[in-house]
């Protein structure tokens, strides 16, 4: 092996003793093109005010790393993207956007430097709840592993100073909240590959509900994906205290309740049941605030130009964009749809991620094609 190889394959990381296989840290296990290392988090004032989302991810197989910010504010979303070359995977930074693991699982700062975006921010991310173990994600389609993702979450607080269109507004830990996760495995990224005999069948088909919501001295972690079939590859209803010497409280198999707008796949409320609680049975009654559409201009899949993981050259890459909110709505609803909500059950009144898809047919809302919108 020449000097050049060697420089290819160490990196800081290798002086850490957290090797996990026979291979450099540079190096994972899989050589599926497909794994992917990713921070994701959410920033909102627990109104309408605006909502802010970023993330950075890191692609070893794909050889890139590449980091978003999306805030909407006054019917307007803006979004800076960054992408580079994956270097030494200790350096969690792209562009204006960097991230600070001050604590782990409990600290975290968040900057993005001021660009062309006119969105900017610098917030530190001090964890309420502990970091909560979400079950795997594990999806097969005619033979390829689509997904096989592991990942944790948790509720916190944020406190700093976000900039949006020149406008300074104070980050304080007493109004401002959010959920974050950090996620790993392998779920499509990249530039798309040929679906094959996989053509007629979308990888996430049906509906997908994530709601983390904070209570205060509770958080509730709320994830299902239910099949056309009803089948459930994936579920989660669990109560997380905020003294960490409590066990977390399963809920029980989840029911939900959906109002969709008519004439969209955009849900204008939810209520959402926990059969199994310690005190009897629970409904969180579930409403979107102020909405952002990740799936448009941030990487999550409906842009032909900008996917996770995609390569954008040898050299960084910063981009800007600025859309109007209800110009992008038509397309975005087919997406992942992200919204801050706010919740309620018994008297307590939480705030925390309100996320849902509709992917293809789903007649239990009486989406019967790929195409349909709700009458």
């Amino acid at each position: 092996m020449n000097a050049s190889q060697y420089n290819q394959s160490i990196s800081s990381w290798d002086d850490y003793p957290v090797h996990q296989t026979s291979e450099y840290i540079r190096h994972v296990a899989t050589s599926d093109r497909n794994f992917y290392d990713r921070y994701y988090f959410n920033l909102h004032p627990s109104s309408d005010r605006y909502f802010a989302i970023f993330g950075l991810g890191v692609y070893p197989n794909l050889g890139t790393t590449d980091a978003f910010l999306a805030v909407t504010h006054d019917g307007v979303q803006r979004i800076m993207r960054a992408s580079k070359p994956l270097g030494d995977r200790m350096d969690i930074s792209v562009g204006p956007f960097r991230i600070e693991v001050l604590e782990p699982l409990h600290r975290l700062r968040v900057v993005v430097e001021p660009n062309e975006a006119d969105i900017s921010m610098d917030v530190t991310w001090t964890g309420s709840h502990p970091a909560f173990e979400e079950p795997r994600q594990y999806i097969r389609s005619r033979g390829t592993v689509m997904f096989d993702t592991q990942r944790f979450a948790q509720c916190g607080r944020w406190e700093g100073q976000i900039t949006i269109a020149g406008e300074e507004i104070a980050v304080t830990p007493d109004v401002c909240g959010g959920s974050r996760d950090r996620s790993w495995g392998v779920r499509p990224v990249g530039e798309k590959q040929p679906d094959g005999i996989r053509q007629s069948i979308h990888t996430m088909a049906g509906m997908w509900n994530y709601m983390p919501m904070d209570f205060g001295d509770h958080s509730i972690i709320y994830m299902c994906h239910e099949e056309p079939s009803e089948n459930r590859p994936l579920e989660e209803a669990m109560r997380v205290w905020k003294d960490p010497t409590r066990e977390p409280e399963w809920l029980g198999h989840p029911q939900w309740e959906h109002d969709m707008i008519p004439g969209t796949r955009l849900l204008s409320g939810s209520r959402i049941t926990f059969p199994d609680a310690p005190e009897g049975s629970i409904t969180v009654d579930c409403k979107p605030l102020l909405t952002n559409f990740i799936s448009i201009g941030t990487g999550y899949g409906m842009d032909e130009d900008w996917r996770h993981g995609m390569w954008q050259g040898e050299e960084e890459v910063v981009q800007a964009l600025e859309m109007n909110v209800d110009e992008i709505r038509p397309l975005a609803q087919y997406g992942v749809v992200d919204s801050v909500g706010e919740f309620t059950y018994d008297g307590k009144v939480g705030y925390g991620l309100y996320e849902h898809g509709f992917f293809g047919p789903f007649e239990k809302m009486n989406l019967h094609e790929q195409g349909d919108l709700h009458p």
